[in-house]
């Protein structure tokens, strides 16, 4: 791997647009896409066998949350003490720069959060923010102790599992908050994700959603509610029935630092992982300014 943990993608009916995959294969990041056998062969064509895996199961109808558990084992099968889960539509990643949002290659982005993570001793997950909720508006560098989905490193080690087939990923991160452990979301570097406003075929969407969807998001909302009523309550927000937690006001744990890493010499050092460079013209006299400051 090129990689310090296995990295995973969760997919189903999305063999001819497979977003994450085709980027990961063009920014050198080693991963295994884990699909259902009836539809091994048609990842293959698409993708090329040695990044696929079949799972031993198929069309369970209770959501991605199986296929999560499957990497969870599969990596701690191989070793390993932590592993990615990236969900299969994110089309690249994004560094966040003084205000700007700018492109930039996703292996180099997932070593510098295995990095950040490993710093820690109390991280249970970590996660990359999607790029459209952070901006010239954004000023941390990530959040602790708030939700965490979509690409997420987690620990092997924790006891917790995924297990619900609506907000599986809420409920995950409860699990691991209410436990006192934290979850960290980074804003620095970002994920561009497709909007849930944007449908896709396959995935979720389809299977979860696609009959009576009013009442299904009144049942996504109210499950977490009901396993986790000193938390979660079910509001109308975005017009529609959604779970809401007070995620500040619950969970106010600190980051424990590792003692045995010198943080002066860390704290000190800039990162060299990251180069700006100019792939088209630059036209706007702002961004030539920045494109300057940044290379000087």
């Amino acid at each position: 791997m090129n990689t310090k943990y296995p990295v995973y993608i969760v997919s189903k009916g999305r063999w001819d647009n497979p977003l994450t995959a085709n980027m990961f294969i063009k920014d050198g990041i080693d991963f295994k896409i884990l699909v259902e056998p009836q539809e091994y062969d048609n990842y293959c064509k698409s993708l090329g066998a040695k990044y696929v895996l079949a799972l031993p199961f198929s069309n369970l109808g209770v959501g991605s949350y199986p296929a999560r558990n499957f990497a969870w084992e599969h990596s701690i099968e191989n070793g390993h003490n932590k592993h990615w889960t990236f969900d299969d539509n994110i089309r690249g990643f994004i560094r966040l720069n003084k205000g700007y949002r700018i492109k930039c290659n996703g292996l180099k982005a997932i070593q510098t959060l295995e990095e950040f993570t490993d710093r820690y001793t109390n991280i249970g997950i970590s996660a990359f923010n999607y790029q459209y909720f952070t901006g010239g508006f954004t000023k941390k560098p990530f959040y602790v102790n708030t939700h965490a989905y979509s690409a997420m490193l987690m620990r092997n080690d924790m006891s917790f599992r995924w297990r619900l087939k609506y907000n599986e990923d809420v409920d995950l991160c409860l699990q691991v908050l209410d436990a006192g452990l934290c979850t960290v979301l980074f804003n620095a570097l970002t994920i561009d994700k497709v909007s849930t406003i944007v449908k896709m075929k396959g995935g979720n969407q389809d299977e979860l959603y696609k009959n009576n969807a009013h009442e299904k998001k009144v049942l996504k909302a109210r499950s977490l509610e009901e396993i986790w009523p000193q938390y979660a309550e079910t509001k109308m927000r975005f017009g529609r029935p959604h779970h809401y937690v007070n995620w500040k006001k619950h969970f106010t744990h600190k980051l424990k630092r590792r003692t045995d890493i010198d943080w002066d010499k860390i704290e000190n050092k800039k990162s060299d992982k990251f180069k700006l460079k100019a792939v088209n013209d630059i036209k706007s006299k702002k961004l030539q300014r920045f494109y300057k400051n940044d290379k000087n």
